[in-house]
């Protein structure tokens, strides 16, 4: 996470947690948890999920898209930043199937 004033810019968020891979092969699990860790980063530096104006998901299957969607809508609810999907040929662990990075406006 890179904090530049008012800007805040995650990584690339995925569901590796203390080195393991949390649901494997479930797109929807994986994406909770990155969701989860990008938003903690948010919040240690003071800055809540109502602040996020964009999101990018890249997920590894297109059958993977309205899961990880659906975890987005039920993360973000009425806040609706400017969201992108895209898919992508591979991650860096065969395991992963979607990765997250957030854009927030202090």
């Amino acid at each position: 996470m890179v904090r530049s004033g008012p800007l805040a810019v995650t990584a690339g968020c995925t569901a590796v947690v203390d080195g393991m891979l949390r649901h494997p092969g479930d797109a929807a699990g994986q994406a909770r948890v990155a969701f989860r860790t990008a938003l903690a980063a948010l919040a240690a530096v003071g800055i809540t999920a109502e602040r996020v104006v964009g999101s990018r998901m890249y997920v590894v299957d297109p059958a993977d898209a309205e899961a990880v969607g659906d975890v987005h809508a039920e993360v973000f609810g009425d806040v609706r930043p400017a969201a992108t999907m895209v898919v992508v040929a591979a991650l860096l662990d065969p395991g992963m199937r979607v990765e997250v990075e957030l854009t927030a406006w202090a």
